[in-house]
């Protein structure tokens, strides 16, 4: 059995935006490209188990989680450029 590999990210950062978009915790705004938060609890969870289940490599378990988390805390869940009625229709 071989297991999908996932893309060369060049910083922990990176990694862990691509986790949450991979889970579909977070979604980008299809307009301005801004990270949102879809505020979804088992996309979250599954981005956790899998930062402490196959972190980057030469990253612990601990410092991915940590990067995961920073990211969450970092976006909202609304663009900040969108108006308001337009992200009602999303």
């Amino acid at each position: 059995m071989t297991s999908e590999r996932r893309p060369v990210i060049r910083t922990l950062r990176g990694w862990a935006i691509h986790v949450l978009q991979e889970t579909g915790a977070i979604r980008e705004c299809e307009e301005h490209g801004w990270m949102q938060d879809r505020a979804d609890p088992h996309a979250r969870e599954r981005a956790f188990d899998i930062a402490r289940q196959d972190p980057p490599a030469d990253v612990s378990p601990h410092a991915a989680e940590a990067a995961v988390r920073d990211v969450l805390n970092s976006i909202g869940d609304t663009c900040p450029e969108c108006r308001p009625d337009e992200e009602d229709r999303r």
